[in-house]
């Protein structure tokens, strides 16, 4: 995050005001980018958005139940709807995203996306208006929530000169960069409606100049500007429904928020359960790395077929400058592994598939490896006929949970009776730079299909359990 020219700052006030207990919420795929409709390059855009994700992650700049709907996208994420503003403004989509901490929307009638598959002016494109909610408020420089944008303490100069108490300089306006694209505009205090539930005084972003991001991002990550802490919840949970790669509306599944404050430490029936990882670095500045928003896991080993990958320690487990080591992150679609952890992996699945003969020219085209040809076979990964056969892969965590993957999980197939790993690395197929630092391995949304996932957040645990969402 930085600051922008004060030019910017009065255009960005004149934008957004005249001078004159548990929760389920729908969760949807989102829609970003469309990809192509040509399925190698619609693979490729995947590939390519999932190591542009990775390399962001690795590499960032500066008692009651609420259940709403969560819907699969066709860029490859999902997205959850919410509403701010007095009187509400509806039906604003989020992409729910677990690897950042800030909650901002498109904002004004003159919001401006570069590189976006709609027109500045175009409807689809939904943005809030300040100017008609008489509970928006701009954060101030002193106000606390202000560091919480920028993570760090902001210097309010205009405030320690002025020796008056009701000093009037506001939070300099946020630019934050993400995998995908930036977004940029100023801090408000607004009221978020969620279902039968009203948040006053909510920390969000109101942007007015985006790249590559149509709709705004809705926060899920382990910082005080998150939507899980600013509603105070004990643990947020989802099931995600399996990707079709499209925008079919009325289809989702369910996100769950909580909020028990008994303090009990009580288990979901039926799930496993990983601690976090708590990894809170601080730059030279004495201020929270980036990576301290993640969610990191202790992932002890991975199995091809019931032989243990060889992989490096350090990829396992995190520094304590969040090095290495392996995040959950909802917002990537393929799951990320440094080049050296996906090489062993890739290597096992070539030594044990049999019968299937690689599909190179497929290889090229959509940035994905190992890819077979299972022509011969007359079923999809995971049919159900027992005609395509791939070795298990496993994920072992520390405490004991296991995930036994669905071949769908980590095969995609593809036109022409190819099959192809969904686990993506720098290198060839995808930008020619390796990211020298951040997670090792990042689970995409991908691999997480079909499977019922809990951010126990007061007990530090993750739980899961593979369910048909």
């Amino acid at each position: 995050m930085g600051s922008v020219p004060s030019l910017l700052l009065y255009f960005f006030l004149s934008l957004l005001f005249p001078f004159t207990t548990s929760i389920t919420i729908p969760l949807r795929p989102t829609n970003q980018n469309p990809p192509p409709q040509d399925p190698y390059q619609r693979l490729n855009h995947l590939v390519s958005t999932s190591l542009t994700r990775a390399h962001h992650l690795r590499n960032p700049r500066p008692t009651t139940t609420t259940t709403t709907p969560l819907f699969s996208r066709s860029y490859g994420g999902y997205s959850i709807s919410l509403s701010f503003g007095t009187p509400p403004q509806s039906h604003l989509s989020f992409v729910m995203d677990t690897g950042s901490d800030f909650v901002w929307f498109p904002c004004t009638n003159h919001y401006l996306c570069k590189s976006c598959p709609f027109s500045p002016t175009s409807s689809k494109i939904q943005s809030f208006l300040p100017k008609l909610s008489s509970s928006s408020k701009i954060i101030g420089c002193k106000n606390p929530k202000c560091s919480w944008v920028h993570h760090e303490q902001v210097n309010c100069q205009e405030c320690n000169n002025n020796a008056s108490k009701n000093c009037t300089q506001i939070c300099p306006p946020y630019l934050i960069l993400y995998g995908s694209g930036t977004t940029g505009g100023i801090a408000i205090s607004e009221t978020l409606h969620l279902h039968d539930l009203t948040v006053q005084n909510f920390l969000a972003g109101c942007s007015v100049v985006s790249s590559h991001q149509p709709s705004g991002i809705a926060g899920f990550g382990r910082g005080p500007a998150s939507l899980p802490s600013q509603l105070n919840l004990t643990k947020f949970s989802y099931c995600l429904i399996s990707h079709k790669f499209d925008d079919v509306a009325g289809k989702s599944s369910s996100m769950i928020l909580h909020s028990d404050h008994s303090g009990s430490d009580k288990k979901t029936a039926g799930l496993q359960y990983t601690p976090f990882v708590n990894v809170k670095p601080e730059d030279d500045d004495g201020d929270n790395h980036p990576f301290s928003v993640y969610y990191y896991l202790s992932l002890r080993r991975i199995s091809v077929g019931g032989n243990r990958v060889k992989i490096p320690y350090k990829y396992l487990s995190p520094g304590s400058d969040g090095n290495g080591g392996t995040i959950i992150d909802s917002g990537t679609t393929f799951t990320f592994m440094a080049r050296e952890v996906f090489e062993a992996l890739s290597n096992e699945f070539i030594a044990q598939v049999k019968g299937y003969k690689r599909a190179v020219q497929v290889e090229a085209l959509t940035g994905l490896r190992p890819c077979f040809n299972v022509s011969s076979s007359t079923s999809s990964p995971g049919g159900g006929d027992g005609a395509l056969s791939f070795p298990e892969l496993r994920l072992h965590f520390k405490g004991g949970a296991e995930v036994a993957l669905p071949v769908e999980n980590y095969f995609a197939f593809v036109d022409d009776g190819v099959a192809c790993l969904t686990v993506v690395t720098d290198g060839p197929a995808g930008p020619e730079r390796e990211a020298a630092s951040g997670p090792g391995i990042i689970l995409g949304n991908f691999q997480m299909q079909n499977f019922y996932v809990e951010y126990d957040l007061r007990n530090e645990r993750l739980g899961f359990k593979k369910q048909k969402c």
